[in-house]
């Protein structure tokens, strides 16, 4: 898979992004159905289900913008709204994908989620992640795009070595979630084993990719930390990785816990590290921010207020639009009179008798016409006035013509 390029842009602190895969078969009716009983519950204020390349033709405020387009392989594209505390506006769109590769049915159907709230998201509010896909371990919506890894579970590390240094390249350049590895210093039980994300608040629980290392993985995976990402992992304790390109304000020391307690109490130092960098100005993918820019230029869900204030900017701009071209008209036709004006002084007044230009006459017309006054039959050629040295008109006949006997004396 290709790696993730990133731009100088930094995510936004009002912004919610995520990208994942649905393994299973129908994704688009599962957002559908998710979707349905929220509104129903009174949980969203509404939704809409667009095909892409409708949603793109429609656009509502920038009708002519390419990043209204989510792109060829995009198969379904949804857009919800909903409050949160104080009635904050919140507007999500998920967007779902073909598969990069058809030929792996294991590869699902990649999702691309893009929220933006009116005021900085709070971690403690509802995760947009569960407004689309059901919170449900029945669907499997929940997939890094890292081969192999999940949300809302516990990655074990691979055992093989070069294995586990792909999957911790890959997940520091490809994924778009915060990548936490947590060593077992002995087995846990059952409570110990519970994945972090059931202590995270509920925006955080979904972006969030734990990885564990079993108590025999210490050196290995301390050795391929280190020299993969220049960070260590210590025995019972817990890392968070960093991201590609890496932010000037990631410090491996600073996000290290040296110990990590797994008996199913709450692991509060190493939530406050992850709530920490979670924080942190993040570049932004290209695809992402080309998801954040389709969600503030190409949203579709408006509420009545914005229709109006839509229909108002519509009108504002084509009357605009209306006296620009008038302007334009305007001037063209009191540059074609001015050419008409010049040319007539040009040819001695011979256009001063032609009487006003024809509503449906051209510049271009005017001009081939005045100029076809100089032409001259090149059998003849041209005819001048020794006294005056002026050309003669080759419309008129001329008054010493020896074929009219116009010169013959009368007497005779």
């Amino acid at each position: 898979m290709a790696e993730n390029r990133t731009s100088s842009t930094t995510a936004p602190d009002t912004a919610w992004l995520g990208r994942g895969r649905h393994l299973g078969p129908e994704p688009e009716q599962d957002v559908r159905r998710n979707l349905i009983a929220l509104k129903a519950a009174g949980v969203l204020d509404d939704f809409l289900d667009l095909d892409p390349a409708d949603a793109a033709r429609s656009t509502v405020l920038h009708p002519r913008d390419e990043t209204a387009d989510p792109g060829p392989s995009a198969r379904r594209l949804f857009e919800a709204r909903w409050r949160v505390a104080d009635d904050v506006t919140v507007r999500a769109q998920l967007t779902t994908y073909d598969p990069e590769s058809r030929r792996k049915d294991s590869a699902g159907v990649t999702w691309v989620l893009a929220a933006e709230a009116e005021r900085a998201w709070d971690a403690h509010w509802p995760s947009p992640a569960t407004m689309f896909w059901p919170d449900s371990d029945r669907v499997a919506w929940d997939h890094d795009t890292v081969h192999g890894l999940s949300l809302r579970t516990t990655n074990h590390l691979p055992k093989d070595d070069d294995e586990l240094r792909r999957r911790l390249r890959d997940s520091i350049r490809q994924s778009w979630f915060v990548h936490v590895v947590v060593h077992e210093a002995m087995t846990p039980d059952a409570p110990g084993q519970q994945p972090l994300s059931t202590f995270l608040p509920p925006s955080l629980r979904h972006r969030v990719v734990e990885h564990r290392g079993t108590p025999e993985q210490a050196q290995i995976a301390d050795f391929a930390m280190k020299r993969e990402l220049s960070v260590r992992m210590p025995r019972g304790g817990a890392v968070i990785l960093p991201v590609e390109p890496l932010s000037p304000e990631y410090d491996a020391e600073r996000f290290t816990v040296r110990s990590v307690f797994l008996d199913g109490s709450e692991p509060t130092e190493l939530l406050d590290k992850i709530a920490e960098f979670a924080a942190l100005p993040r570049p932004l993918p290209d695809e992402a921010e080309r998801a954040l820019t389709r969600l503030r230029q190409g949203w579709h869900l408006l509420t009545p207020d914005e229709e109006l204030g839509h229909a108002q900017t519509m009108v504002t701009k084509y009357a605009e639009a209306l006296d620009a071209m008038t302007k334009s008209r305007d001037l063209y036709r009191e540059a074609a009179e001015a050419a008409r004006a010049a040319l007539a002084d040009a040819s001695g007044g011979g256009l001063t008798g032609s009487g006003p230009a024809k509503a449906e006459g051209s510049p271009l017309s005017a001009l081939t016409k005045a100029f076809g006054r100089f032409r001259r039959d090149p059998g003849k050629g041209s005819a001048k006035d020794p006294g005056e040295g002026s050309v003669k008109d080759p419309g008129e006949s001329s008054a010493k013509d020896p074929g009219d006997g116009s010169d013959r004396d009368p007497g005779k």
